[in-house]
């Protein structure tokens, strides 16, 4: 579900936004001193921004085909 989240640039954006928000203002309010908050609110505020920057870059590709290059010597 998540690979397909980030296929959709818009969506993924909106979606790390929505993950990232709240789990910064639990870390920077002080309001909420349980180590188990502290602790999930980076889990959730670093997949959220992983999601984001996915969204805002696009997918990287697998790998980059040189086939413009002619490695092999014969011209």
């Amino acid at each position: 579900m998540l690979l397909r989240l980030v296929r959709r640039r818009a969506l993924a954006i909106i979606a790390g936004l929505a993950l990232v928000v709240p789990a910064a203002w639990i870390e920077f309010s002080g309001r909420f001193d349980a180590w188990w908050m502290n602790g999930l609110a980076l889990v959730v505020g670093a997949t959220g921004l992983a999601v984001f920057w996915t969204g805002l870059t696009g997918p990287s590709p697998d790998w980059i085909d040189d086939d413009d290059d002619d490695d092999d010597g014969d011209g």
